[in-house]
């Protein structure tokens, strides 16, 4: 058996994701693609464009056996911590391939993530602060492995590799050249495969939406045309605005990575800001990155503490979104061998408390934008 896993966020899912998915099954064989997925909020610190049970039922359609939800706690962070609870629940849940795309498949990416793993922590102790964390990163590595990290995929594929490296048993690596656009490159008519970031800045400036069919499946191209709101920080800023004016900074400390003062710049700065865009230039300096800002604020909205992320570690489990007949089989026959709780109907027991509490009060906010319900009621989809 050659389980194959797959980490991904699908914002949205489109034809380069069903390129990958495809050559995941030429990997899999007969044997069943797992996908661990972003919910209703990805790691660059946003709501998704799209909810997380549409997403799933176009990665199964596409050829997924069993979607998962990534648990808040890991799928609203840095790359590292990205990557780290992802791989780990891979691991739990049987996978023995980790599929993933790059730019540059030749790399020997265990080889590296080796290397990486075992570098002293003092050469990770950053002091300049007039320089991101991952700009120290990135010199160190290219300084301790003499390889420079720079496109998007490559770094988030060494996060992999180095997660991998420390599990008892490592999964094996399967990189997979990207086809098409660049990961973050505007949008391309004339290309097959669009990067994520050119469909959805498409979506949110209500342009033309007739070519989706030709990047999308046809059925998400076509529920994604009739969507009525588009969630984006435009519509949540009112709500961070408010939530941050009415906060003492005494309560703003808790929130999850408020660190250096964080809170006092952003009491400063709230009221004069008309836009989240212009709100995130006021509180950005040299030391944080702006993904690193925009994720801070989505926990700041959302009132998620430090406490709150222990408790969901604590109490870890992944929310079952959909199956395949494969899937069903391999969960049938597998389940009792996992060392993760998996959750097919969120309901007041489960709710409780650790990660699907977490999940369902972060998915609050989303359903009052969305007007759909995502936890409660709601039932695996059988692709």
């Amino acid at each position: 058996m050659s389980v194959v896993g797959i980490i991904s966020e699908y914002n949205p899912f489109h034809s380069g994701h069903e390129f990958l998915m495809n050559q995941a099954r030429l990997v899999a064989g007969d044997d069943p693609i797992i996908v661990i997925m972003s919910g209703n909020y990805v790691q660059r610190g946003e709501m998704a464009i799209m909810d997380k049970w549409s997403r799933a039922k176009a990665a199964l359609a596409s050829g997924a056996d069993l979607v998962f939800e990534m648990p808040f706690s890991t799928a609203v962070e840095a790359a590292d911590l990205f990557a780290l609870g992802s791989i780990e629940i891979l691991n739990k849940l049987g996978v023995e391939t980790l599929v993933f795309g790059v730019e540059d498949a030749n790399l020997n990416f265990a080889y590296l993530g080796g290397r990486i793993a075992e570098i002293p922590q003092s050469s990770m102790d950053f002091r300049d602060y007039s320089q991101t964390y991952s700009t120290q990163y990135n010199q160190m590595v290219a300084r301790e492995v003499g390889y420079e990290v720079n496109a998007p995929n490559a770094i988030l594929g060494l996060a992999y590799a180095v997660a991998n490296h420390n599990l008892g048993a490592p999964m094996t690596l399967h990189p997979i050249n990207r086809i098409g656009v660049g990961h973050d490159d505007i949008l391309k008519t004339t290309s097959a495969v669009q990067s994520a970031s050119a469909i959805r800045n498409l979506l949110l400036h209500g342009e033309d939406t007739s070519q989706l069919k030709e990047w999308l499946p046809k059925e998400e191209a076509e529920a994604l045309s009739k969507q009525k709101i588009y969630p984006n920080w435009n519509i949540l800023f009112p709500f961070l605005k408010y939530r941050i004016e009415s906060s003492s900074v005494e309560e703003l400390q808790k929130i999850y990575q408020m660190s250096e003062g964080l809170e006092y710049k952003m009491k400063a700065e709230i009221h004069l800001a008309r836009d989240f865009t212009e709100f995130l230039r006021r509180i950005k300096s040299k030391r944080y990155t702006y993904s690193r800002l925009r994720r801070l604020c989505l926990y700041t909205l959302l009132n998620v503490s430090q406490d709150d992320i222990i408790q969901s570690f604590n109490h870890e489990a992944v929310m079952l979104l959909g199956f395949s007949k494969l899937g069903r089989q391999y969960l049938k026959e597998h389940r009792k061998d996992f060392d993760i709780e998996i959750v097919s109907k969120v309901d007041k027991k489960n709710s409780r408390d650790g990660s699907i509490a977490l999940q369902v009060r972060v998915d609050r906010l989303f359903e009052q934008i969305m007007h759909v319900d995502q936890n409660f009621g709601r039932r695996p989809i059988e692709g």
